[in-house]
């Protein structure tokens, strides 16, 4: 969670108050307060046309926010037009507000109506019927293709087609959405049936059409934020010439990046990023690329390349091309050359201190050019040379780019650095270069070079998209758009490099894959599936406001996909051992269970019962009550599938009165006996190897005692030193056999699909070429990267919960020549209230 407003500062209280004039309250408040930048143009909106004494609805509120946030660039002048536009309710829809922003950036003057009215649909109103007259239009263009996947699997391709109808531009998704569901249900039938309809046939895809349906992250591209952003092509450029050089590198398709640093591993958090940049592209049909910022060759280890390749391929997405910033090292030096010969870049010899000082320091107050800025541009050319020869130390010599220092109230408009003495070899490049390029610097010209068409990156860098654009624009190369969404959070954890790094350095958790951590490996040791960590940031939707979310929705997320993508098998967490007196020593009979009762597809398998078997020590008392319905001297119980019930008949106890062993008679007869309930069990049958015991079953809580552990100064003083717990005596039935090897052979057959797909997606995109290139670099990271790994081995433990095989297990399945030692990770409780499920 992020640190809270401090509204002991009267020019923050005076904000507050402000803002709530308008309906702007709560994190939505604070998050605009702590932006200088909107906290400004959005006190100026609210001041300028009295807007706090006009009692506005909380609708034509929202929107101002909408139209501050995205003109806060512009001139105080241009941006009063814009929210008295809003005012008047000719600007009602987010799209509306964003696209008369981006025209008063690009026009002089705003005094033709007319033109800024039809530019920006004022006054269009698109009917519902005329929704679905396109609606129906485009699906009789594509009827074939529609008819043959059945309809509603198409949905994507459908509402595509439709938003790109030139009538509907001004069109309420809602309504496109709406028209677009009411055909496919009157042609196709609803949605669901459909999907079971169209599942039903086919095991060999077992389960799949339902598993893709709860992964499927495509309503966060239809509405909302990302559903507004321009077509490739459409971001404005220096010149046209740039636009068809762009174009036709890319065939007009959609491009974009997950640019991480490798100097970490991957959080919660991440899995936003890479479900946006991959998940965007994917929607278009475009392509998306990993590209790793490695700038910063102190901070870097192969370890973390290697992990985040792994996770984004472990989350379903691969890359259409692995890059690096390195790889781009000669060329941005070119680039800074030029920039330097241009007059628009300087060496500085002020040292780390005066820089800071010159740019206003921590209060951001008077700033003032460094002496070095005017120098001339041959002097700046040779020292630049001596950095890059190592005739300077680090802190002796940058290179900044001359920006607006003095007119710029953007501090990244102040003089960034552009390049900076580093004593460290690269991992890469080696001891080739003696400086490095920065992020400031590097990543939009990396994203030109790459012909990004779409830069997807969190609020954090708002401000960053001014000195973005005119770093292109200053070395005349293709301009790439960047748009800003909101960063994910989890309450109750430390997404903080630094936190996390003491956390496992100082014992507190096993390592950075500890179960309890909630980093992406760890997530995955736990045993969550990648799908529902998808379905969990699609459910959340991308808007351009930061989320901080509970741990128990995270939670629910996961439960609510492993409900119906998880076979159901049977364990007993603390066993009972139960002797059946009438039947045979040799007893055994096959019981054939459903891996899920509702999900028929999931297969079944085949348990043995016999005379001996254990039942849960929680599902018997010495003493029977009315309200009790389990096992209990003289009552009557029946065993999950099997063909009839039992009656305890008596028990043993040690010296200690603890029961130990129980004697039960199974109810065969003539009469038969009706059980009020079942519970389960687990036989003893040693040619078939039940019952399978379990080393340890990992059982997960929280790992800190306070909902925000990341605004507390000591935040080590909140450990929960209860945050597992180990239950060592658990048995399975052998049914695990069977779920594991399907669940083994189901994730290989899915990362060679996953590849399969990738590389069709880059020839459609970008010929054959591309598709190779895919090809080639999966057989390249083949040994270094898997997806396939011991936790895809998952199952709900009936009444107990879900589980998945820790990379602490062996099996023969596995592949591996230790002896059968099964460690099992509890994912997530059966309910929210882990105490009552438990």
């Amino acid at each position: 969670m992020a640190p809270k407003l401090d509204t002991s500062d009267p020019h923050v209280a005076r904000l507050v108050d402000l803002f709530a004039t308008i309906s702007l309250t709560g994190q939505r408040a604070a998050d605009t307060i702590k932006n200088p930048k909107y906290a400004r143009a959005l006190e100026h909106a609210i001041s300028a046309h009295d807007l706090d004494k006009k009692h506005l609805d909380a609708k034509v509120g929202s929107a101002v926010v909408v139209a501050a946030s995205n003109g806060a660039d512009l001139p105080d002048h241009k941006l009063d037009y814009i929210i008295d536009r809003v005012v008047r309710k000719d600007l009602v829809s987010t799209d509306q507000i964003q696209t008369a922003c981006a025209y008063a950036a690009s026009v002089d003057t705003l005094d033709d109506d007319a033109a800024f009215n039809e530019h920006c649909g004022v006054g269009v109103i698109v009917s519902p019927a005329e929704c679905v007259a396109v609606v129906r239009s485009k699906m009789d263009a594509h009827r074939a293709e529609i008819s043959e996947a059945g309809g509603w699997p198409k949905m994507s391709l459908l509402m595509s087609a439709v938003r790109g109808a030139p009538s509907l531009r001004w069109a309420q998704p809602v309504d496109i959405k709406n028209a677009v569901e009411a055909e496919l249900t009157a042609q196709f039938g609803p949605r669901a049936a459909a999907t079971k309809k169209k599942s039903a046939p086919a095991p060999k895809a077992d389960k799949k059409p339902k598993k893709e349906e709860a992964v499927r992250p495509d309503a966060m591209f239809e509405e909302g934020f990302l559903a507004s952003l321009h077509k490739p092509g459409e971001n404005p450029q220096k010149s046209e010439r740039l636009r068809e050089e762009h174009l036709r590198a890319t065939h007009g398709s959609v491009l974009t990046r997950f640019p991480p640093e490798p100097n970490g591993f991957l959080h919660i958090g991440h899995s936003k990023a890479i479900a946006v940049n991959f998940g965007f592209a994917r929607y278009h049909k475009g392509l998306c690329y990993l590209r790793f910022d490695d700038t910063n060759p102190a901070a870097e280890e192969e370890k973390y390349f290697v992990s985040i390749l792994e996770t984004v391929r472990w989350l379903g997405f691969e890359p259409f091309k692995v890059t690096y910033s390195s790889d781009y090292f000669d060329r941005l030096y070119e680039l800074a050359l030029e920039l330097i010969r241009r007059g628009l870049a300087y060496v500085d010899h002020s040292t780390p201190e005066e820089i800071r000082a010159g740019r206003g320091g921590p209060d951001k107050d008077v700033r003032v050019e460094s002496k070095w800025r005017h120098r001339p541009i041959e002097e700046s050319l040779q020292a630049f040379d001596d950095m890059k020869h190592g005739k300077y130390q680090p802190g002796e010599a940058v290179l900044r780019m001359k920006q607006d220092m003095l007119g710029s109230g953007n501090p990244y408009m102040w003089d960034l650095i552009a390049y900076r003495v580093l004593d460290a070899p690269h991992h890469r490049t080696g001891t080739k270069w003696c400086m490095y390029p920065t992020y400031d610097f590097t990543h939009c010209l990396v994203d030109s070079f790459e012909n990004i068409s779409h830069s997807l990156c969190t609020t954090e860098f708002i401000l960053a998209r001014e000195s973005y654009e005119w770093l292109c624009d200053a070395l005349d190369v293709y301009k790439p758009r960047q748009y800003e969404y909101g960063r994910l959070s989890i309450e109750g954890a430390v997404m903080s490099k630094r936190k996390m790094l003491k956390l496992v350095n100082e014992g507190y958790v096993d390592g950075w894959d500890d179960p309890r951590m909630y980093t992406l490996i760890g997530l995955r040791r736990r045993g969550v599936p990648p799908g529902a960590i998808l379905s969990f940031v699609n459910q959340l939707g991308v808007t351009t406001h930061n989320s901080t979310i509970p741990l128990s929705r995270f939670d629910q997320a996961v439960r609510q996909y492993l409900e119906m993508n998880t076979p159901r098998l049977m364990m007993v967490v603390k066993p009972l051992k139960v002797i059946i007196e009438n039947l045979p020593d040799d007893y055994a009979l096959d019981i054939t269970k459903p891996l899920h009762p509702k999900v028929p597809e999931m297969g079944q398998v085949t348990v043995p019962f016999t005379k001996t078997v254990y039942i849960d020590a929680s599902d018997f008392r010495t003493q029977d009550a009315p309200d009790y319905f389990r096992l209990a001297p003289g009552k009557t119980v029946g065993l999950y599938q099997v063909p009839h019930p039992v009656t305890c008949t008596s028990f043993r106890t040690n010296d200690a009165g603890e029961v130990t062993e129980l004697v039960c008679r199974y109810e065969n007869g003539a009469s038969p006996v009706v059980p009020k309930t079942y519970i389960q069990w687990v036989a003893e049958h040693a040619p078939s190897q039940s019952p399978v015991r379990v080393a340890e079953a990992r059982l997960f809580h929280p790992l800190f005692t306070c909902e925000d552990p990341a605004a507390q100064d000591d935040f080590l003083a909140f450990i929960n030193p209860h945050s597992r717990e180990i239950l060592r005596d658990a048995m399975l039935e052998v049914g695990i056999f069977r779920v594991a090897e399907m669940a083994m052979a189901q994730a290989k057959r899915e990362a060679h699909e996953r590849v399969q797909q990738a590389a069709q997606l880059a020839e459609n995109a970008l010929g054959k070429d591309a598709a190779q290139s895919v090809q080639a670099h999966d057989a390249s990271q083949a040994s270094a990267s898997s997806t396939v790994g011991k936790e895809c081995v998952r199952f709900q433990a009936m009444r107990v919960g879900y589980f998945a095989a820790d990379s602490d297990s062996s099996m023969a399945l596995f592949g591996d020549q230790a002896p059968h030692h099964l460690v099992l990770n509890r994912i997530v409780s059966l309910k929210e209230d882990a105490g009552k499920s438990k």
